[in-house]
């Protein structure tokens, strides 16, 4: 397939529905028990298109949505792209889609979203895994590919000239192991939905809205240790931007568990990793402890 139907694909496989006043789209495949993936920047449902098969095949259903300004969702300017604006967000779809009980799954940004989304009804979440985010936020430095992006006029000109080309170079350093695993269409239907309709601008804001402050890190590990739900982290043992030495090594610690489950990855497991890590959340759905 090329760049346009690998995009057509996608959109035929969800639908589109509303929560707070936002239009988005969601995918959604499987029956049994629910496992929300919520995604990070600069991707959006997309990116769990092989798990949520994956995930199906054994059993379960997943279901990936796109946050305000990602993907197919509606980019309106006057949004909160804040990680309290997308977590209001995130609780308005899981309330819109009917998702009364869950299992959570997080990664990149993902992670204070769902954080945010936890801290509000952690009685409907049945499991959280975090999946290559960031828990200590009051100390987060972006890595080098995102920093661009904080600067209102340098973010436009780097995002106005990233080519696909330069994502596949950026892919290939930064985010994905084994770029075998994706084509060039997909990977061109990241930078496609990243700049749909706006060429990227809400992308922008959501870079520019990371509320690294005390009392927000105070909060995302208050939803992870000592909660009503079991909690796993499952790491990309070669993420050169949010690695498992430092960031990893401080989910394990705010979960209070002792095992980081590695996978031979980078940053974007989910697609060259997404059997093996649809196998970790299947087994720990279905261990028992929640």
């Amino acid at each position: 397939m090329d760049e346009a139907e690998v995009i057509a694909s996608h959109r035929e496989a969800g639908r589109m529905f509303q929560a707070g006043g936002v239009e988005s789209f969601v995918r959604e495949s499987g029956d049994g028990p629910n496992v929300l993936c919520l995604h990070g920047v600069p991707s959006s449902s997309f990116l769990y298109r092989k798990v949520l098969t994956e995930l199906a095949d054994r059993g379960l259903r997943g279901i990936a949505f796109d946050l305000p300004g990602l993907g197919f969702a509606a980019r309106p300017k006057e949004f909160d792209y804040s990680w309290t604006g997308l977590g209001r967000f995130a609780s308005a779809a899981v309330d819109s889609l009917g998702l009364q009980r869950f299992h959570l799954v997080v990664h990149d940004i993902g992670g204070p979203v769902g954080f945010e989304l936890a801290a509000q009804m952690p009685e409907r979440i049945q499991s959280l895994t975090v999946l290559n985010t960031l828990v200590e936020v009051s100390t987060f430095k972006k890595p080098w590919p995102m920093r661009p992006f904080q600067y209102p006029m340098i973010g436009s000109a780097w995002l106005k000239g990233m080519s696909r080309p330069a994502l596949r170079i950026l892919m290939r350093l930064q985010g994905i192991g084994d770029m075998s695993a994706v084509s060039k269409a997909e990977l061109g239907a990241y930078l496609a939905l990243l700049k749909r309709g706006d060429g990227g601008k809400a992308f922008l804001r959501i870079m520019q809205g990371f509320e690294t402050t005390e009392a927000k890190q105070t909060l995302y590990l208050s939803t992870l240790n000592e909660v009503p739900y079991p909690v796993q982290v499952i790491w990309g043992e070669h993420d050169p931007a949010l690695s498992i030495e430092t960031f990893g090594e401080a989910a394990r610690r705010a979960a209070g568990v002792q095992t980081i489950h590695r996978l031979p990855g980078k940053h974007f497991l989910q697609e060259d990793q997404a059997a093996p890590l649809a196998a970790l959340i299947s087994a720990f759905v279905r261990s028992g402890r929640q």
